[in-house]
């Protein structure tokens, strides 16, 4: 967006694609319920909306010290697993009518509705509202589905019969949307599945439907498990430990991945005073968690039946990820907190169900863990065909 139209967007009071606030502290609710709104965009512009953060309601400045503190916070917002499915959102410093101000914009979903906290927030004129059930229908019926990820395609062969409905009702459902729109809502448990994508608008599962609420996930996505192989050595050929294959659905796979690599660390002692031990591990198992769900999370689910793979050998642990690197990831930036996500609904799936606290953390995370427990620095490579992560045992 040039200089141009944004000032024209800035002073025009009247237009509804741009909202003006004058946050300087942490209090960053209403930031986030305006991008959730222009990411809902239901008035359909199909323009980017704007959030100006230094600028009164009456377009007077605000006088606020745009410094990259507050832009560091202000684009935090779509990281921060509030706001899901994940906004496309940029944040700029600009200069309107000689104020300095901080411009966030907004593109519209391709895969409305978009919530925060579990409320779908819209644009009605001027202001912000929570979107009624009749409104939440028309933006599930804009979907842009040419367009759409692999994770919100429809499974053709798969009906609501491979889907287990008492999980999604007692489980997922109340983790996914407040407990007030719930009751206020009293939408049928189609419409409930289809406003969290699990099904099209037809009624057909989605890839993260049958991901996430399959009975077995497998049948319908062939590569959907972890592979784990425990070897004796240092190389393929070694003798084999312990080896399963880890399916079932997507909250079952990640708690059980986790288990068996809980149950493979070692817990060594070793005596630093006359009657002081120190106890550490081989692997420190916040570490092995990320990593797992990483490439679980970001892995390609199209055009392949390969499981991730998690090889432990004596001397480190090696997770094999299907699919190269994607988007604006490259192989110089994909361990240092550039993201962008191939699966952005199975990743809202993921921060509902308690296995992501922050997008974009995983790699941070592992590194720390890795240094405290005196493990060498993770080893990262990136494959046309698959992403390598090696974790070296502790000395």
């Amino acid at each position: 967006m040039d200089d141009q139209e944004l000032e024209r967007l800035a002073l025009d009071l009247e237009s509804d694609r741009v909202e003006r606030k004058a946050i300087a502290g942490s209090h960053l609710d209403q930031i986030r319920q305006a991008v959730c709104a222009f990411a809902n965009d239901l008035p359909d512009h199909r323009a980017p909306g704007v959030i100006i953060n230094g600028l009164r309601d009456d377009g007077s400045c605000a006088g606020l010290m745009i410094d990259d503190a507050m832009l560091l916070r202000l684009a935090a917002v779509r990281d921060d697993g509030q706001i899901a499915p994940i906004p496309s959102l940029v944040v700029q410093p600009r200069t309107i009518a000689g104020c300095k101000v901080a411009v966030l914009i907004v593109q519209p979903s391709d895969a409305p509705p978009v919530r925060y906290n579990g409320r779908t927030w819209i644009r009605v004129g001027p202001r912000r509202a929570t979107a009624t059930p009749e409104e939440e229908r028309r933006l599930m019926e804009r979907r842009r589905w040419k367009h759409l990820p692999y994770d919100l395609h429809p499974v053709t062969l798969a009906t609501l019969a491979d889907l287990d409905l008492a999980y999604f009702r007692t489980e997922y459902l109340p983790q996914a949307v407040a407990a007030d729109v719930i009751e206020a809502n009293q939408r049928s448990e189609q419409q409930q599945l289809a406003g969290l994508r699990m099904v099209d608008l037809e009624g057909c599962p989605t890839v993260l439907g049958c991901l996430v609420l399959g009975v077995e996930p497998r049948r319908h996505v062939p590569g959907a498990y972890v592979q784990f192989v425990r070897f004796e050595g240092t190389g393929l050929t070694s003798a084999v430990r312990d080896q399963k294959e880890i399916g079932g659905r997507l909250a079952d796979q990640l708690r059980r991945i986790e288990e068996v690599l809980e149950l493979n660390v070692r817990v060594g002692g070793s005596f630093v005073g006359p009657a002081v031990e120190q106890r550490a591990v081989d692997y420190p198992l916040p570490a092995l968690r990320q990593m797992v769900r990483n490439a679980v999370l970001h892995r390609s689910y199209e055009g392949t039946h390969a499981p991730v793979r998690v090889y432990w050998f004596e001397d480190r642990i090696e997770i094999h990820s299907p699919g190269g690197l994607f988007g604006q990831v490259t192989a110089e930036t994909f361990t240092h907190g550039v993201t962008d996500y191939r699966n952005p609904h199975l990743a809202e799936a993921m921060k509902h169900l308690g296995f992501v606290q922050r997008f974009g953390a995983g790699f941070e995370i592992a590194r720390a863990e890795l240094a405290r427990n005196g493990n060498p620095p993770l080893e990262a490579e990136s494959h046309p065909g698959h992403v390598l992560i090696t974790v070296r045992r502790r000395p």
